[in-house]
């Protein structure tokens, strides 16, 4: 599903059950996450929401992921994999994905065939 109507709590619970660190307590913020990415790409079960990629992007150029997140017990079933091909597919062959891993999960990005680059720079947030 591509740029869903997506409710904060959900992305909560999801972002909970993957494991990845973000505001979690913090709803207003989590809602803000949502409303400003231009592209969300989500995986279901029924109507469970198991994995999210959540970027920004031109849809020219680049693209940064900075979210993607599959429910553990989703978690080696190919969703994550899937979330990038699609967004893959819907950015087109001109536009570089560009994400920041923890460290935990470099070997899946690895495995995925991601190249891993070291020419990235940052200013860290503040909170």
């Amino acid at each position: 599903m591509i740029n869903p109507d997506l409710k904060p709590r959900e992305v909560i619970t999801l972002f909970v059950n993957s494991g990845i660190k973000r505001p979690v307590n913090n709803v207003v913020r989590i809602k803000r996450m949502i409303e400003n990415a231009n592209l969300i790409i989500c995986a279901r079960n029924d109507t469970k929401l198991v994995g999210i990629l959540r970027a920004v992007t031109d849809f020219s150029y680049c693209c940064y992921v900075s979210d993607l997140a599959v429910d553990k017990k989703y978690q080696r079933l190919g969703i994550g994999k899937k979330l990038l091909k699609l967004a893959q597919k819907t950015l087109g062959k001109e536009t570089m994905i560009l994400l920041l891993s923890a460290p935990e999960a470099d070997s899946f990005y690895l495995h995925i065939g991601m190249e891993n680059i070291q020419n990235a720079w940052k200013i860290a947030r503040k909170r």
